[in-house]
C-alpha cells in the first residue's frame, strides 16, 4: 500500500474541504475534550450549540468541577447518553486535583469516561502525540481501504507522525462526509484510487454489519398534576438525575386524555399518553416545581414532549 501517497492526498483534501467547526479553532485540551465527549453518538450539527453553551457556562475544569450536578445535567439535556455528563464532571474533579489537564496519553486515558479513541484524539490534537484515533468513521475508512474487516495495524502505519492531530481529523472528516455508511461518495474521495473495496465495487461489504437487538415497543401513561403555578414531577425512571412526569400515583384520579407522542431510546420505542390527574397523597420522592423553574432543572425529553401537549 502506498502510505505516503495516501497521506499526501488525504491531507491536501482535508486542508481544502474541512468543515469550519468551533473545536477546530483551539488547541485547548479542555475544550477539545468537551467536544470529543459530546460528539460520541451525536451528530455534529446537534453538538455545536451545546458545545458553545456548555463552554460559556463552564469555561474550564474548575468551573465544571464545582458546579451542581443538576446544572450540568440541565446544560446537557437533549444530548442524550447522560452518563457522559456525569463522567465529565468526575473527570473535571480529577483534573482539578492534579492541578492541570494531563499531557500524556495514559493520564488522559485514566480520566473518567475517556476511552482509547478519545484519549488518542485529545493527545494528538492538543499535544501532537503520535496516537491513531479510531472511531466508527475511521474504522469504516480503514476497512474499505484495506478491503478487510480486520485491517490490522493499518491505522498505525498510516498515521502522519509529523502532524498526528491533523491526520486524525482528516480521517474522521473523510468518514463523516465522504466515506458514508450507506451511500459512500467514492467519486469525491481523495484516496479512492488506493481503496481495495472501491476497486472491487464492494464498498457496502465493509465494515461487516453488527447484529442489532430487536426493537422493544412499550406503552406508558404520564400524569399531568398541577397545583396553581406548580407541577408535580418525579425522578425519571429512564434517565438518572432527570425529572419526569409521574406514571402512577396510588389513589390518583385520572382525568382527560391530552394526547399522545412517541419517544425512542436505543431499541426501546415508547408510545406515551398524557392524562390530566389529581392526587391528594403525594409519595415522598415526588416534588412540586414552579413552572418558571423548569428551564433551569434537568427535565427529561419525555417530560418536555408531554408538556407541549398541556393546555
Amino acid at each position: 500500500m502506498r502510505l505516503q501517497a495516501i497521506r499526501s492526498a488525504l491531507v491536501a483534501w482535508y486542508e481544502s474541504a474541512r468543515r469550519d467547526l468551533p473545536w477546530r479553532r483551539t488547541r485547548d485540551p479542555y475544550a477539545i475534550w468537551i467536544s470529543e465527549i459530546m460528539l460520541q453518538q451525536t451528530r455534529v450539527a446537534a453538538v455545536i450549540p451545546y458545545y458553545e453553551k456548555f463552554l460559556r457556562a463552564f469555561p474550564n475544569a474548575a468551573a465544571l468541577a464545582r458546579a451542581p450536578e443538576e446544572r450540568v445535567l440541565a446544560m446537557w439535556a437533549g444530548l442524550g447518553y447522560y452518563s457522559r455528563a456525569r463522567n465529565l464532571q468526575k473527570a473535571a474533579r480529577q483534573i482539578v486535583e492534579a492541578g492541570e489537564f494531563p499531557r500524556d496519553y495514559d493520564s488522559i486515558r485514566a480520566l473518567s469516561g475517556v476511552g482509547d479513541y478519545t484519549a488518542a484524539a485529545i493527545s494528538s490534537i492538543a499535544f501532537h502525540l503520535p496516537r491513531a484515533a479510531i472511531d466508527g468513521n475511521v474504522r469504516r475508512v480503514l476497512a474499505r481501504l484495506a478491503g478487510s474487516n480486520e485491517p490490522g495495524d493499518l491505522a498505525r502505519r498510516l498515521l502522519d507522525r509529523a502532524d498526528p492531530g491533523r491526520w486524525n481529523q482528516a480521517m474522521m472528516e473523510l468518514g463523516a462526509t465522504v466515506c458514508l455508511p450507506r451511500a459512500p461518495k467514492c467519486g469525491e474521495c481523495p484516496i479512492a484510487r488506493f481503496c481495495a473495496a472501491n476497486s472491487r465495487n464492494a464498498q457496502h461489504e465493509f465494515p461487516a454489519k453488527r447484529a442489532r437487538p430487536d426493537p422493544l415497543r412499550l406503552t406508558q401513561t404520564l400524569l399531568l398534576i398541577r397545583r396553581g403555578e406548580k407541577i408535580l414531577l418525579t425522578p425519571s425512571p429512564r434517565v438518572e438525575g432527570f425529572w419526569d412526569l409521574p406514571e402512577k400515583i396510588p389513589g390518583a384520579r385520572i382525568g382527560a386524555n391530552l394526547g399522545q407522542f412517541r419517544h425512542t431510546i436505543l431499541h426501546r420505542h415508547y408510545r406515551f399518553t398524557l392524562r390530566l390527574a389529581e392526587a391528594k397523597k403525594i409519595p415522598p420522592k415526588l416534588r412540586w416545581f414552579d413552572i418558571g423553574e423548569l428551564a433551569a432543572i434537568p427535565l427529561s425529553t419525555t417530560a418536555k414532549k408531554a408538556l407541549r401537549l398541556a393546555p
